[in-house]
């Protein structure tokens, strides 16, 4: 058998291997009469320079897959990437911020949207404000006046954040979320410090987008990956309304436009018009807002910036937000006796969030993945009339643009699937109140 370096990759020689070998040697060198038992001097230093050369073995192993990015890790991962140009995020920021509501109606909630966006008040006054957006949404009551949220930055680093210093939500996002309040007020702060050092992006996520790396300019794939390589943009698509792109061509875009490099004939000098559909998921908002010196840079904006550095020449790049579809489910789930109704109900909602959340572009809802979902849940003994529901956007979805609504929920029969088009994408919010799961014990 051939070890080390081979055609099918690197094969490990192990300790059981190095180990037979040198006593096969100890054996040539002084005769087959020697002891070389494990308790025995010469079978005991075998042993121990066996193990020493296993381990030598080991680092040879990892140096050989250190090369590649599909088994780099780590710091070998951080040269790869910096051979490609292409570097490791920063991590961002997170921590707890307390809301306080302030002359309450009674039997009134007041709901502060996930996705609030949040600003600091610098203790310099020259330093510019950093913005936090909550990972969940709020309620508080004039009896539960208070109440504790998670919140992330929306810029990767940035500056230590002191106690006290996350104070105020972003004005526009206060006028077009909170201006029916009708007299009440909201106060936050941070109570405690964040963490000084927030974790850089894993390995995964990094390693994911240096293999998609596009490694020729004028491609197709080379805008998608520039609008990908945007943070909290987790799918793009590229399209044109003649037809589509004629992705057979080695090159998008060519400059003989005479040739037809594109799916539709066109005269040559005639400018060419695709669009690219970006779909989002983070607290970063689709368009920039500015109140003030305060600026919170879109989502719109760096997509555009980063497809207009590879767009080839005469080709203009249309940048437009994804329909995001609120997706839902009703179904009726028989429970073990065993278990209780609100911890099942908690783990179906988590592991729909997990799984719809792994879902792109134009992928459907399956209604066997559902319900493969329902079925794996611990407790769960059958689930009868299950409905895939197709929803408008969440309210609470940060964005000062126009949002798009359907009118109304389109709910699915028994066993259909929800279709999305080419520019949907599918998401699943743990807390909505539009999916109606009833439990019933056995």
């Amino acid at each position: 058998m051939t070890y080390g370096v081979t055609d099918e990759g690197f094969v490990l020689k192990g300790i059981d291997q190095l180990l037979r070998e040198s006593r096969e040697r100890a054996r040539a060198v002084f005769g087959d009469d020697v002891d070389l038992r494990p308790t025995s001097p010469l079978g005991k230093v075998l042993e121990v320079v066996a193990a020493e050369d296993s381990e030598l073995w080991k680092r040879m192993e990892a140096l050989y897959y250190a090369q590649f990015p599909a088994t780099a890790t780590g710091d070998a991962l951080d040269l790869l990437g910096e051979d490609a140009g292409l570097a490791r995020r920063a991590g961002r920021r997170t921590g707890q911020v307390l809301f306080t509501l302030g002359n309450g109606a009674p039997n009134r909630a007041y709901v502060v949207p996930e996705g609030t966006l949040l600003l600091t008040t610098p203790t310099d006054a020259d330093a510019p404000a950093q913005s936090f957006a909550t990972e969940e949404p709020l309620v508080l009551t004039a009896a539960a006046p208070t109440a504790e949220v998670a919140v992330r930055a929306v810029e990767s680093g940035g500056d230590a954040v002191p106690a006290a210093i996350v104070n105020r939500v972003h004005p526009e996002h206060a006028e077009q979320y909170l201006a029916d309040w009708a007299g009440a007020t909201l106060t936050l702060s941070n109570p405690a410090p964040f963490a000084d050092t927030p974790a850089a992006e894993d390995d995964v996520s990094y390693r994911a987008r240096l293999i998609a790396l596009p490694h020729a300019l004028w491609t197709t794939d080379s805008v998608r990956q520039a609008a990908l390589s945007v943070e909290d943009v987790v799918d793009a698509r590229v399209t044109d309304e003649l037809g589509g792109i004629d992705v057979s061509q080695v090159f998008f875009g060519g400059f003989d436009f005479g040739e037809r490099s594109f799916s539709a004939e066109r005269r040559v000098g005639e400018p060419y018009f695709a669009e690219v559909a970006v779909a989002r998921r983070g607290p970063r908002p689709w368009l920039t807002t500015t109140v003030g010196t305060e600026t919170v840079e879109g989502v719109f904006d760096r997509v555009t910036a980063a497809v207009e550095r590879v767009r080839p020449i005469g080709v203009h790049i249309r940048v437009v937000e994804a329909d995001h579809i609120e997706v839902a489910v009703r179904a009726e789930i028989v429970l073990d006796p065993r278990f209780t109704t609100e911890a099942v109900q908690a783990g179906i909602r988590k592991r729909l969030a997990h799984d719809i959340g792994r879902l792109k572009l134009g992928d459907d809802v399956l209604y066997s993945r559902v319900m493969c979902v329902l079925v794996d849940e611990p407790g769960v003994t059958d689930v009868r009339n299950l409905h895939l529901r197709r929803c408008p956007p969440a309210f609470g979805r940060f964005g000062f643009g126009a949002v798009p609504y359907q009118l109304g929920i389109v709910e699915a029969a028994v066993g259909e699937s929800l279709v999305m088009g080419l520019t949907e994408m599918a998401q699943f919010t743990r807390d909505s109140a539009l999916s109606d799961i009833q439990v019933v014990p056995r």
